[in-house]
């Protein structure tokens, strides 16, 4: 598996549509996404980590590449305060 972890700040009063906007992109199925997580943080409303597996590398950079995958992207930015901080890598363990 492999996937990508994004760190993502939320504009002030903007939490209710994030969720929304999350809500309303992951209804659509996107090829080879195993799982989806997002994390509320607790030491701050406005910060949110969302997590993103995919059966195969190939899948996540197909899906990155995609135009539909931008369209997601940019409903996203609009609910954000800065691009979203992305750190891509190897499943190298997991526990479901």
């Amino acid at each position: 598996m492999y996937g990508t972890i994004a760190k993502m700040r939320v504009k002030a009063g903007a939490e209710q549509a994030f969720m929304r906007v999350a809500a309303e992109t992951e209804s659509v199925p996107v090829a080879g996404v195993v799982a989806v997580y997002i994390y509320q943080m607790d030491a701050d409303s406005r910060d949110f980590y969302m997590t993103v597996m995919f059966d195969s590398q190939e899948s996540y950079v197909a899906n990155a590449n995609s135009p539909e995958q931008h369209n997601r992207f940019m409903q996203l930015m609009a609910v954000l305060e800065t691009e979203p901080e992305w750190h891509d890598g190897t499943v190298v363990f997991a526990n479901t």
